[in-house]
């Protein structure tokens, strides 16, 4: 296929069209004027880290941060392995992604945890994601070349119980994105692959509760995900924060009887990445300033803290424009149910929210799992609540599971 029409414009989406320009990369809102409708979106470099790559969340509309550990909790919330009572396991998870547009995307993710004792686990995954194939041609439209772009992430975690109820994790993260193959830019720039180093930081808390005559459970998660250096494309390029995100939930599961029980699980996440301002040229010095919002603050902490008060904010009626308003619609939220029978086998359906101005993103899911001693097999289903034209309808995702 030739690097042109969609796919083109699409890799350019993922680099935060900022791989073929040296302007600045952070992105602003060329304009005095943002209404409660206008997009203003949060540009982040390797967005592939915030798709969801199992299916049993993925099933559940992408909840995770409390739901009860399982092996691909090292996405969710690296805290929650200390709660599993096996010795070990991994799992594999393969997403087709965006099979709508274009038809050789996808996402592989390898997830793994050991025991070391009664209150210790160490974890790891791997995190694939394949832009398929592309030719790259000159101006004139003789081919220079065929590459495949890709990204991906490799981790390591450590979770600990504190006491019978509280546990808590830390993960590192080493992520690669190469997109261009070295091409230089359409400016004569020579490209390069962007690379960092995160961080995860997650507690869960969980309890047994009595509810009339039959047990349940209750727990709580939050976790902070991808804290860690912005990445660059070109030598020169001012460096895109990668996507910081803060994730807290809660969950209740109630024992119908021996063979039944049935989950609810609610969550909110926010990404910890500033907002783009609204900015204007000064007709005085001809220099651009920034008329609402916030500069970039230049580093990664204080860009987390200023995530939460610094959106240029939504126009109200009486002409004024309100910052908290923005802030709410930047935060995500997304809830999900999990039947199981016998332990054996699950029924699941879910829904994430977004708002129409940050991303859009809309859409109901549903999955089944089957569980055995030391085999899981899981599969789930994603509808888009806006319709069949989105870009992410009829996405599915499988994972294969394995305990020691």
């Amino acid at each position: 296929m030739m690097l042109k029409g969609f796919r083109f414009g699409y890799i350019f989406l993922l680099a935060g069209s900022l791989l073929f320009s040296s302007t600045r990369l952070s992105g602003q809102i060329e304009s005095g004027n943002l209404g409660g409708g206008e997009l203003n979106t949060i540009k982040t470099a390797v967005p592939f880290l915030t798709i969801a790559p199992d299916s049993r969340s993925g099933a559940m509309g992408d909840v995770g941060v409390a739901t009860s550990a399982d092996v691909n909790s090292q996405h969710w919330n690296i805290g929650k392995y200390a709660f599993l009572d096996q010795k070990g396991g991994f799992a594999i998870s393969y997403t087709p992604w965006l099979r709508n547009l274009i038809p050789d995307i996808n996402l592989a993710y390898l997830s793994g945890y050991y025991r070391i004792d009664d209150q210790q686990v160490i974890s790891s995954s791997l995190r694939y994601f394949s832009l398929g194939n592309i030719v790259f041609t000159d101006i004139t439209g003789n081919v220079t070349g065929q590459y495949n772009p890709n990204e991906f992430a490799f981790d390591a975690g450590y979770s600990r119980l504190f006491t019978d109820y509280f546990s808590g994790g830390l993960a590192f993260r080493y992520i690669r994105s190469d997109l261009t193959a070295g091409q230089n830019s359409a400016d004569g720039q020579e490209t390069k692959a962007g690379t960092s180093f995160a961080a995860d930081l997650g507690f869960y808390y969980q309890r047994d509760v009595r509810v009339g005559s039959s047990d349940g459970e209750w727990a709580a998660g939050i976790a902070l995900t991808n804290m860690g250096t912005p990445i660059s494309y070109t030598a020169d390029a001012q460096k895109t924060p990668i996507p910081t995100n803060f994730r807290i939930g809660g969950r209740f599961t109630y024992d119908i009887d021996d063979y039944n029980s049935i989950t609810g699980s609610l969550e909110l996440n926010k990404l910890l990445v500033p907002t783009s301002p609204v900015v204007a040229e000064d007709t005085a010095t001809g220099e651009t300033v920034v008329v609402r919002g916030k500069e970039d603050p230049g580093s990664v902490v204080k860009g987390m803290v200023q995530s939460w008060y610094d959106a240029p904010g939504v126009l109200q009626s009486d002409g004024s424009y309100s910052v908290v308003q923005e802030e709410f619609h930047e935060i995500a939220y997304s809830a999900g149910l999990e039947y199981w029978y016998r332990e054996q086998f699950a029924i699941r359906a879910g829904y994430f929210h977004e708002h129409s101005t940050k991303g859009n993103r809309k859409y109901f899911t549903i999955g089944i799992g089957l569980q055995l001693n030391v085999f899981g097999l899981d599969f789930s289903y994603l509808i888009p609540s806006n319709g069949q034209n989105s870009p992410l309808a009829n996405t599915l995702r499988f994972t294969l599971g394995f305990n020691l």
